[in-house]
């Protein structure tokens, strides 16, 4: 009986070291080149005072196609390119109950993936400074599908207020 207890407690301290070293290795990977993400309020009032456009990407932490876009999309420099230019950019997680500031109101993230008419993720939303959507995309983009995205909108944003 202690031969089998103590074949028992060799190898859960084993297993207890392994466990160890194993978790202590995981470290979420800073990925370069990311953009400078921010709070919507804020990207709302820097949008306000130089006239940009706010991209909002709305994500699932689950998500294989968010991190997809996270890793090769966000990080690439014309996609970069166009968002330091033209956009304040902005990460919300659709299924969290964190409260955030949407029109002088608070909110739950979640609410305001259902305003925005989440449907799938990742979903990506294109808003002026008074919070008004100017274009939105469901799904995982790539690189050039979401430059011609991004420049789209900006030439949307231009010939609106052109006919102002």
């Amino acid at each position: 009986m202690n031969r089998k207890v103590l074949i028992g407690v060799i190898i859960a301290f084993f297993i207890a070291i392994f466990a160890y070293f194993s978790f202590s290795q995981i470290v979420p990977q800073e990925i370069e080149n990311a953009p400078d993400w921010m709070p919507l309020h804020v990207a709302m009032e820097q949008a306000a005072s130089d006239d940009r456009l706010i991209m909002v990407d709305i994500y699932e932490v689950g998500c294989q196609f968010c991190r997809k876009m996270d890793r090769e999309t966000y990080p690439s420099p014309s996609v970069r390119a166009v968002l330091d230019r033209a956009f304040h950019p902005v990460k919300i997680n659709g299924n969290s109950e964190n409260k955030m500031i949407f029109m002088g109101e608070e909110i739950a993230e979640r609410d305001f993936a259902g305003r925005m008419g989440v449907t799938a993720y990742p979903f990506t939303v294109i808003m002026d400074a008074d919070g008004n959507v100017v274009d939105r995309r469901r799904g995982y983009q790539d690189v050039v599908g979401f430059t011609r995205f991004l420049n789209r909108a900006v030439e949307l944003k231009n010939s609106n207020s052109s006919e102002i």
